[in-house]
């Protein structure tokens, strides 16, 4: 089936699209946030073959799209976006009879950053982008290859630098907003799986999240898995099963 778009805002970028799941239906919504360093060259398209994989496995799919850098997002418009994408799934639920008590964050690369992010909401001041109660809460996140540590991605300059385009050069109360090392421990798991042979996205991402995040007590686990930054996203790959495999596991 065709996916039922939904907008949470007037600008082009602010939708997400719905994919029902076939079959016997599993519980719960998978929210997809896709990567590509925060930059507008990158587009939910990314995400489309995951949802169609998932929703072909019983799983209700989220896939989110977000103004990035380049098309108006940034700080703090993407952060406002995907808190608004997100709660916008409790109206789709309603229409639906979705259930949201499960809702796993699906993230990739920069869309891992934003997932884990996302599961930190509840800790925001009410006024910071994305602060207040989520209507619909995170419990649980799968970070693919994610950008984990935005203080040693902007000193490592990953992407060319993308951190410093996506927030600007270094400001203390904009990163700890932005960092997910600053919101340990979460009170959902994350499980961060990371390709073997990325390139891309160093392991030391998830390892120093990981590492921190279980020192805080938190539920973190490191997952090393076959491939390279795109293999996870590539389904058919061996990499892409471990992905189901994850999710699965917080469903």
């Amino acid at each position: 089936m065709a996916p039922q778009r939904y907008t949470y805002g007037n600008d082009a970028q602010q939708f997400a699209e719905l994919y029902l799941p076939q079959g016997q239906p599993r519980p719960g919504v998978v929210v997809i946030i896709h990567g590509g360093f925060w930059r507008s060259r990158y587009t939910l398209e990314l995400g489309v073959p995951l949802a169609e994989d998932l929703a072909s496995r019983g799983y209700a799919c989220w896939n989110l799209e977000y103004r990035r850098v380049g098309n108006g997002g940034g700080w703090p418009q993407t952060f406002e976006d995907v808190a608004a994408g997100i709660d916008l799934i409790a109206s789709a639920a309603e229409e639906h009879s979705l259930d949201t008590s499960t809702t796993t964050a699906l993230g990739h690369s920069a869309g891992g950053h934003l997932a884990v992010w996302a599961a930190g909401r509840f800790s925001l001041p009410e006024d910071a982008p994305g602060g207040g109660v989520p209507a619909v809460p995170i419990t649980g996140v799968v970070s693919q290859s994610g950008v984990l540590n935005l203080q040693r991605a902007h000193e490592e300059r990953l992407g060319n630098g993308a951190v410093q385009d996506f927030l600007g050069e270094r400001d203390g109360e904009k990163y700890r907003l932005a960092d997910p090392m600053t919101v340990i421990p979460l009170s959902v798991p994350v499980l961060a799986l990371h390709g073997e042979n990325d390139t891309t996205v160093p392991l030391s991402q998830s390892e120093s999240y990981v590492a921190a995040a279980r020192a805080a007590g938190g539920t973190a686990e490191l997952v090393q898995i076959p491939g390279d930054h795109f293999a996870m996203i590539t389904p058919g790959t061996d990499a892409w099963l471990q992905v189901v495999a994850a999710v699965e596991r917080l469903g």
